[in-house]
C-alpha cells in the first residue's frame, strides 16, 4: 500500500525503514507520520498490523515501493497473547463481548492437542471485522453498518505454532506463517478446539522475510535521528538491496549494466540461478529483479531507478 505526499520539501528517498509500530497506531497512520519525519516524497507499508498489534512494519520509499508487494506476501513471525474464556466481536480485545464462557483446568498436553491442528497448510475463516473486500467494500464496513457478513474460508500456511507461556485464563503462543494468516483466527479456533472460546488481546510482529533478526526503529527514534540531521536520520533507512537479500545476486560488468539500465534482455555468461534474482551494476547499484531461462538469457522483471552512489559507495 503507498502514499505519495505531495507536501512543501518532500524529496525523493529511497529504501527501507525497519518501523517498529506503536500500540494504538493504524499502520497507514504510522506510514505518514514517518513520511512527514523524513520528508519523503513517495511511501508506502508492506502489509498491516492493526492498532492493537505492535513490532515490525517495514516501511518502503521511493523505488523501494516496487519491492513493497513483494514483501506483503513474505513469511511472517508474532507472539501473541490470547484470553480464554471470552469470545469478541472483533476476536479481538476492542470488540464488544459476544460470549463467556468457564475455562477447564487444562495442562499443556490438552494445549498441544488443540494447537496440533492449526499448524501445516490449514483452512481459516478471516474476523469479519477485517480489510479484506467483499462487492469492492472493505468487510469491517459492512459489519459496522450491522450487515451479515460472511467472510470466505481460504487455505494458509502455519509453519510454527507453539505455546510460550500461560496462565489460568491466558496462552502467550509464538506463530510463523505465511501471507494472509489472521492471528485473531487462530485465537478463535484455539478458543473452540478448548471448548471455552478465546479473543486476541495482544499481538507483537517480530520479523517479516528477509528481516529475520530485524533492527526496529520507533517513530522516537526517527524523530530523535531528525534532530540531529538528515544525514543522522537517512542513516536508519536501510538501501532497497536489503529487501532482496534473500534473492541470488548477479553483478553485471558496466556493458550489462547500462543494457539492463535499459530495459533490454542480456545473455548471462556460465551458469546463472533459474529463479529470480537480483540484478546489481558494476557500482553497487540494485538494477532490477531478474529471471534466468536456463539458456543464459536474462529476462527483467521489475526495473529499478536508483540515482547512482558517491564514489566509493553503493546508493540507497
Amino acid at each position: 500500500m503507498s502514499r505519495r505526499r505531495q507536501r512543501p520539501g518532500a524529496r525523493d528517498l529511497h529504501g527501507i525503514l525497519l518501523l517498529d509500530k506503536p500500540l494504538g497506531l493504524s499502520s497507514n497512520k504510522a506510514l505518514q507520520m514517518a513520511l512527514a519525519i523524513l520528508r519523503a516524497a513517495k511511501g508506502g507499508h508492506t502489509g498491516a498490523l492493526d492498532p492493537l498489534a505492535t513490532g515490525l512494519l517495514p516501511l518502503c520509499f521511493g523505488e523501494a515501493t516496487k519491492i513493497a508487494g513483494s514483501l506483503l506476501g513474505s513469511r511472517k513471525a508474532y507472539v501473541a497473547e490470547c484470553r480464554l474464556g471470552v469470545t469478541t466481536t472483533t476476536a479481538d480485545r476492542e470488540g464488544g463481548i459476544v460470549e463467556q464462557r468457564p475455562v477447564p483446568v487444562l495442562d499443556e498436553a490438552t494445549i498441544e492437542a488443540a494447537l496440533a491442528p492449526l499448524r501445516g497448510r490449514i483452512v481459516q475463516v478471516p474476523p469479519v471485522y477485517s480489510a479484506l473486500k467483499q462487492d469492492g467494500e472493505p468487510l469491517y464496513l459492512k459489519a459496522r453498518r450491522g450487515e451479515s457478513v460472511q467472510a470466505p474460508p481460504r487455505e494458509v500456511e502455519v509453519d510454527r505454532l507453539e505455546l510460550v507461556s500461560r496462565t489460568a485464563d491466558t496462552l502467550t503462543l509464538h506463530v510463523e506463517c505465511g501471507s494472509g494468516t489472521y492471528i485473531r483466527s487462530l485465537a478463535v479456533d484455539l478458543g473452540e478446539s478448548l471448548g471455552c472460546g478465546a479473543h486476541l488481546t495482544a499481538l507483537r510482529r517480530l520479523w517479516v522475510d528477509p528481516f529475520r533478526a530485524p533492527v526496529m526503529i520507533s517513530l522516537d527514534q526517527l524523530r530523535e535521528a531528525a534532530e540531529l540531521g538528515e544525514d543522522v536520520m537517512d542513516g536508519l533507512v536501510l538501501p532497497l538491496a536489503a529487501g532482496v537479500s534473500d534473492l541470488p545476486a548477479l553483478h553485471f560488468d558496466p556493458e550489462a549494466s547500462h543494457a539492463v539500465s535499459q530495459g533490454r534482455q542480456i545473455e548471462w555468461p556460465g551458469d546463472a540461478p533459474r529463479e529470480r534474482s537480483a540484478a546489481f551494476a558494476s557500482d553497487g547499484r540494485l538494477l532490477a529483479l531478474v529471471d534466468c531461462d536456463g539458456q543464459g538469457r536474462v529476462r527483467i522483471l521489475r526495473g529499478f531507478n536508483l540515482p547512482a552512489p558517491p564514489h566509493g559507495t553503493h546508493g540507497k
